[in-house]
């Protein structure tokens, strides 16, 4: 049985990670995935775990170098629209970990939301600002999060609550979590 029997439509092999990077720099992912939906994702990462494939979520590859030898194991992208999504409801805003970080900074100051503002120009995705506890102007995403919705690398998917997390200075405690989505507690 192939690796990847049941996810042909889904992986492609040797897919040159450049074209997927800000700096159009990089090497081929041994294996890359766009799933569509959650459930394809979560199918993707049980079959990782099982095989004992190395796993990698880029964003928009802002933050990122990739050697030129590539990168082993299946590199995932969040870029369909279930991983996305931008909501608010009262001072909470929704975002998908594959949500442009831009997209969720407007979202929330059209809402009447602010304190996020500061990262306005941070380019990447919402995931990959959570996961790296991105920051300007003295203010930092992990200041805001309230919960956080996430798949742990043996494939189960799990809420998070923010005493559960940790951020610090460009980091968190969500470095082995594909980030699926997350609420922010902004400022009304």
């Amino acid at each position: 049985m192939s690796t990847w029997n049941g996810f042909e439509h889904l992986v492609r092999e040797q897919e040159p990670l450049a074209m997927h990077t800000w700096l159009q720099l990089g090497g081929p992912a041994e294996f890359f995935a766009e799933p569509q939906t959650v459930d394809e994702l979560v199918g993707l990462v049980q079959r990782c775990h099982e095989t004992g494939t190395p796993i990698r979520v880029l964003g928009r590859g802002s933050n990122v170098l990739i050697r030129d030898e590539g990168v082993p194991g299946l590199v995932l992208r969040l870029s369909a629209p279930d991983f996305c999504r931008v909501s608010v409801a009262d001072n909470r805003l929704t975002a998908g970990g594959g949500a442009r970080l831009g997209r969720v900074v407007t979202t929330a100051v059209h809402a009447g939301l602010g304190g996020i503002e500061v990262l306005i120009a941070i380019p990447g995705t919402f995931g990959g600002a959570l996961h790296g506890n991105a920051g300007a102007h003295g203010g930092d995403i992990g200041q805001w999060v309230a919960s956080a919705e996430v798949l742990t690398y043996d494939g189960q998917v799990c809420s998070r609550d923010r005493d559960e997390l940790v951020f610090g200075y460009r980091q968190s405690s969500l470095d082995d979590l594909v980030i699926l989505s997350a609420v922010l507690e902004l400022d009304p």
